[in-house]
């Protein structure tokens, strides 16, 4: 059996930015993460010769922790600002925010961060945690048999997700199921030549896709490929269809967007479903913690939804484990 000061369940913004402020005060963790990487609803998809962002297409700066601390990671060039020429489909909604100052990802892939940090963290990847349990300190075993016991446990995973292990029974369980979360699936596309008169990006208000970008525009890419995200509403309506179907209802989708690429066959085309993509009701808390049992639950729905969120949310619980 591995033992060990703080086991951290997920490693997204979430978890790695806990690690890193553990790592930094002395503390000894552990993340684990069923994926074969770091990065979560930010990973950066590689796939028949193109790489694609099919996650989080880009995240600001607001606090002056986070710009501080975007700061640094750009001096190591690892974040760069994407200045795209966006086109808006459909009328604005009326909740729509203000133009962020900068839009900002990572070079050269919206990973590179997460990338960064996992690299300087003692990180299991596919590692899926089954199940656990509290007798003073956590056990945890994976769906592999391993255990792990761990002092302190830190979960970052969605509501649904944290909420299964948690159980419903759980003091925080009610906290965690109130959150609510929306589905998307996500369109990848790749030519083999590049697209004249198109847009960078666009959002769109209308139809079954709610965001298209070309992925290509952003820093340290340079092929034409193109991400393409279906809004909550069309991606819950068709949670369940297969990927080929998803695939041919959003290409035509993006043809009716994008006609320059109707007569383009598309050397790659590929769905990916997010089942738990966005927090429609995020909480503003920055984390929830139990004290009796040396645990926390953070995420960005705890604060709010962005990655800026997540990155606060993580660094919360790990000082509050301090």
């Amino acid at each position: 059996m591995t033992r060990i000061d703080c086991a951290i369940i997920g490693a997204g913004w979430a978890g790695l930015s806990a690690a890193a402020l553990l790592k930094a005060c002395g503390r000894e963790a552990l993340v684990l993460d069923k994926a074969r990487g770091p990065g979560g609803r930010s990973s950066t998809r590689r796939q028949g010769g193109f790489t694609l962002d099919h996650g989080a297409q880009y995240f600001t700066a607001r606090s002056e922790a986070f710009i501080q601390q975007v700061q640094a990671w750009r001096d190591l060039g690892l974040i760069q600002a994407w200045d795209p020429a966006i086109d808006v489909v459909g009328a604005r909604p009326d909740n729509a925010g203000q133009t962020p100052a900068e839009r900002l990802v990572g070079v050269p892939g919206m990973n590179a961060v997460l990338s960064y940090l996992a690299k300087n963290q003692r990180c299991q990847f596919g590692w899926r945690l089954e199940s656990m349990q509290f007798d003073g300190h956590w056990q945890l075993v994976s769906s592999e048999g391993e255990r792990i016991q761990a002092r302190h446990l830190l979960l970052t995973a969605p509501p649904p997700q944290a909420l299964a292990l948690l159980r419903a029974d759980h003091p925080l369980a009610e906290q965690v199921a109130g959150v609510r979360m929306a589905p998307c699936w996500t369109l990848m596309l790749g030519f083999d030549r590049k697209l004249d008169q198109v847009p960078d990006a666009a959002f769109v208000n209308q139809g079954p896709i709610s965001w298209l970008a070309r992925n290509g525009t952003k820093p340290g890419r340079n092929e034409e490929s193109w991400v393409v995200q279906a809004s909550g509403a069309w991606s819950r309506e068709h949670l369940e269809d297969s990927a080929d179907a998803v695939t041919e209802n959003l290409l035509t989708a993006f043809h009716a967007l994008v006609p320059a690429a109707k007569d383009r066959r598309p050397s790659l085309k590929s769905a990916h479903r997010w089942r738990y993509a966005q927090a429609e009701n995020p909480l503003d808390c920055q984390f929830l913690g139990h004290p009796e049992q040396n645990l926390a639950v953070a995420g960005d729905w705890c604060a709010g939804n962005r990655i800026e969120g997540a990155w606060t949310s993580g660094r919360a619980a790990a000082t509050w484990f301090l």
